[in-house]
């Protein structure tokens, strides 16, 4: 489970939050390392649910998707660089734990972070929160990799990442 999001990240973020995408970082309040964190707010929509109003379980690997992509940002892998390079992220493995479901209107919290690093592959946490009761509904832990398009080529974690974050190093 994942206990607190803190980050002090160089891009620039909305005064106010609010719900439907809102993203908000906050500074650590402690003397621990930087680590990169997100925390957005959704508000589960109609194609989010199946016939019962319950939001199906792709529709919360969508909304972990655009947490993780908004967290690859804050690590250099914005979209349009990331095209401009060609070296983009890949998903190697998703572990998700659906713990009780979210329902049509609701308004949830994801927030997610960077877990670990090792020589080529990266790991993020996330989890999903309905605030209103303070439930923890979905964890979730993805392991990714960089690859060099088009040959799909392996390539190791850029080493400012190795320095920045070796408190995360597995």
């Amino acid at each position: 489970m994942i206990s607190s999001f803190h980050c002090e990240s160089p891009v620039q973020q909305p005064e106010t939050a609010f719900f439907l995408g809102a993203v908000k970082h906050e500074k650590a309040e402690t003397s621990d390392p930087e680590t990169p964190t997100i925390e957005i707010e959704h508000q589960v929509m109609f194609f989010d649910t199946d016939c019962a109003a319950v939001v199906h379980n792709l529709a919360y690997l969508r909304i972990i998707e655009t947490a993780r992509t908004l967290l690859a940002e804050q690590l250099g892998l914005a979209m349009a660089e990331m095209a401009g390079r060609g070296v983009y992220p890949v998903l190697l493995r998703t572990e998700v734990d659906y713990r009780r479901p979210a329902k049509l209107g609701d308004r949830l919290i994801v927030r997610g972070r960077l877990d670990r690093l090792e020589r080529v592959r990266f790991w993020c946490e996330f989890e999903i929160i309905r605030p209103v009761d303070e439930l923890l509904l979905v964890t979730c832990r993805q392991s990714l990799a960089l690859i060099e398009l088009p040959e799909a080529k392996p390539l190791r974690l850029p080493g400012e990442w190795t320095a920045r974050y070796a408190h995360l190093r597995g």
